[in-house]
């Protein structure tokens, strides 16, 4: 008996791939929809933030920062940390980071009243007195935007600032002393370091955790006679009754700087801003406060700052500063100014009127 002829499969294979084919031009036009939408009306969360930037960053000859997992942001990203310069697999890179780290923690050791390679080139202070941690501490004024964000137009300049430049102004303002050359060793170790510490840091990204925090603003003017209350209690321990620290024997450092007097910043300094000293000192200061666990209140802070900037101390004579005065911050101690408050109003506060007219003047900022 003949077998039956079974039926041509042809027909119902094509049909099938179409209906696939179908599907998946479906299925596609839907991802796209739904990305565009992602992308145009809603705000990407941290962890796609984080994602795209590992996916996107470019190789860099020094390992990014490590973020421990249990370090969060009050934004839910996740906190930064400094790379380690252990972690540098080429010796001679190592060695440069490792000498500008030290150079920054021990600036006077080689340049103060007893350097090393040169004698009184800068006064009794660390870079590390500012930046704290050789420019490692959360919220101790760190490091960790540097490599983002400059070169950069800085308003107290006018200009365009690079890394160089902005070291150098550290030197001649903070240190009281004179600017190195671009080329030496020191300044190209430590403008090496300090770039490193800021690897993995996205272009143009300021990380949770950079610079520092601000105590909220005085209803009233602050004022030194209470501040100095606050510095007997607090300071003086470390930094003597006379404000000028205290120095081993025989050491070529201090261990804890002067915080006034001609060994001292001068007054063209970012810490002779009343805000910048009251929230350096409300979440680092005395020892062992923490940005999340500060000793001073918002008013010891602030006043504690008007008297130990009340002190006298090197003046620097800088004609150029803030060329638009329209853009001078509203604590800058010295005039001219574009809102007709005065000198002293500026420097001691009350600063809600100040901040206010200084926002109306420059609403982008």
């Amino acid at each position: 008996m003949p077998r039956p002829t079974p039926p041509d499969r042809e027909p119902h294979t094509l049909k099938a791939l179409g209906q696939m084919l179908h599907v998946t031009v479906f299925l596609s036009f839907f991802v796209v929809l739904l990305l565009a939408y992602i992308a145009l009306f809603t705000q990407p969360k941290p962890w796609m933030i984080a994602w795209w930037a590992r996916v996107t960053a470019p190789e860099h000859e020094f390992p990014s920062a490590a973020v421990p997992d249990s370090a969060q942001s009050p934004s839910g990203e996740a906190a930064w940390s400094a790379p380690s310069i252990e972690a540098v697999s080429d010796p001679k890179q190592r060695a440069q980071l490792a000498y500008g780290k030290d150079l920054i923690a021990h600036t006077s050791k080689y340049f103060g009243p007893s350097g090393t390679i040169e004698k009184n080139r800068s006064n009794a202070l660390n870079c590390q007195n500012c930046h704290l941690e050789a420019g490692t501490k959360i919220l101790g004024n760190n490091y960790s935007a540097v490599a983002a964000n400059y070169p950069k137009f800085r308003a107290r300049s006018g200009g365009i600032e690079n890394t160089y430049k902005r070291v150098n102004d550290c030197i001649e303002r903070s240190l009281n002393g004179r600017a190195l050359d671009t080329q030496s060793a020191e300044m190209r170790a430590m403008v090496a370091y300090i770039e490193f510490v800021g690897r993995g840091v996205p272009k143009g990204r300021t990380p949770e955790g950079a610079g520092l925090k601000k105590p909220a603003l005085l209803p009233r003017a602050t004022d030194p006679v209470k501040g100095q209350l606050v510095y007997e209690a607090q300071c003086q321990s470390c930094h003597q009754a006379d404000g000028q620290g205290q120095i081993a024997k025989g050491a070529a450092e201090y261990t804890y700087p002067p915080l006034w007097g001609p060994l001292s910043y001068n007054d063209a300094a970012g810490l002779y801003r009343l805000s910048n000293f009251a929230g350096y000192v409300k979440y680092n200061m005395p020892l062992g406060a923490r940005h999340d666990a500060p000793v001073l209140t918002d008013e010891e802070a602030w006043d504690v700052a008007a008297y130990v900037n009340s002190r006298p101390r090197p003046h620097k004579n800088v004609p150029s500063d803030w060329p638009d005065v329209r853009k001078k911050p509203f604590d800058h101690p010295f005039g001219p100014y574009a809102d007709g408050y005065s000198e002293r109003q500026h420097k001691f506060g009350p600063f809600g009127p100040l901040k206010a007219q200084f926002e109306a003047m420059n609403p982008t900022q």
